[in-house]
């Protein structure tokens, strides 16, 4: 099972990816959210010619946010850089664009994306709606070598709903996943995977994962807890307080009813009243806000992959016997080192 991080990006990932690589992770998984991130193709840039190894992955963009041209250019850029080292994450958007009080896209549109950037990059010629229109597209001077269209550029979609779920054997994708239903929403890909007529060896899947390795006896109110797991605890509450259906995603019943509740309240108090996405998404898989007094360790440790290296070690076999084929890691500004170094001392022995 290849192991992955996953990164708020920053001007300056590259250290990270750099140091990711060294330590045998296979992927570095950049977020793509304008408003609380750095550029997403500038840092990428950075990373692929400072690394030889490591894939580097959009994790992940959204069709509204990016033109799909524009996105095709970019990761064929990239693809010049760090040849066969690129991944196309994608999906219907959450927090890229709650942060900006929008709701996701549909999946009509993410689909309908989805194939005009892989058109461009296959070289293609493509129809792309836009202003009301529909046009004729495609990439003008592929002779001149300036961008990387030879080398493929797999796609990976973040699909947790059934619905989304059913694109990853329509495109021959990667599926990013969780593990809350994982037998379950595993077996419904390779089912429709087989369904489609793909060799099952060439389903790919990953499970997302946020959480801190604990020492020894570490008390579950460590500093270090609360900034290692928090942030992965802590969008949970963000997804539901926004939106009800969203509750979806979870596993069964949310298991913290009165600390969502709680956390409600503060919601709805947050100014100003039509834009309370900007206080609810601030932070938001990066540290643990000051007014989220609803998180408790017990609740942390609940919600994320957290526990000692033995714990974690026997939880991971466990994700593992599943069948995923790859499992990211949250990192956090200031912490990715530590974290990295720790997850993968554990998965070593996974």
């Amino acid at each position: 099972m290849d192991m992955a991080i996953q990164l708020p990006t920053k001007a300056n990932s590259w250290e990270v990816a750099v140091r990711a690589e060294q330590l045998g992770f296979s992927h570095a998984w950049f977020y793509d959210t304008a408003l609380l991130n750095a550029e997403l193709f500038a840092a990428m840039a950075v990373a692929a010619v400072k690394t030889s190894k490591i894939k580097l992955c959009t994790g992940v963009m959204v069709p509204s946010n990016r033109l799909a041209p524009v996105a095709a250019s970019g990761l064929a850029t990239l693809n010049a850089l760090a040849p066969g080292r690129i991944v196309f994450g994608v999906s219907t958007g959450f927090t890229a664009r709650r942060a900006m009080g929008l709701k996701p896209i549909t999946l009509a549109r993410m689909c309908k994306y989805i194939e005009v950037v892989q058109g461009l990059l296959a070289g293609k010629m493509v129809d792309w709606d836009e202003e009301g229109g529909t046009h004729k597209i495609r990439f003008l001077n592929p002779d001149l070598e300036l961008i990387n269209l030879k080398d493929p550029i797999p796609l990976a979609i973040s699909a947790f709903g059934p619905k989304a779920r059913t694109t990853v054997a329509k495109y021959g994708a990667q599926w990013i996943g969780g593990v809350e239903h994982g037998q379950a929403e595993l077996n419904e890909v390779r089912s429709q995977w087989a369904e489609s007529g793909r060799d099952p060896k060439d389903l790919y899947t990953i499970c997302l994962l946020g959480g801190r390795v604990l020492d020894e006896g570490e008390p579950l109110d460590s500093a270090k807890m609360w900034a290692q797991a928090g942030p992965s605890a802590a969008i949970n509450f963000h997804y539901l307080v926004e939106e009800a259906e969203l509750g979806s995603l979870m596993s069964g019943d949310f298991p913290f009813r009165a600390e969502l509740e709680a956390y409600r309240k503060v919601y709805q108090a947050y100014e100003p009243a039509d834009a309370r996405y900007l206080s609810n998404h601030r932070g938001h898989l990066m540290f643990v806000r000051p007014d989220e007094k609803h998180l408790t360790g017990p609740l942390i440790k609940g919600l994320t992959m957290t526990g000692t290296k033995a714990e974690l070690v026997e939880r991971l076999r466990g994700v593992k016997a599943l069948g995923f084929s790859q499992v990211q890691f949250h990192t956090f500004p200031g912490h990715e080192n530590e974290m990295m170094e720790r997850w993968a001392d554990v998965m070593a022995q996974v």
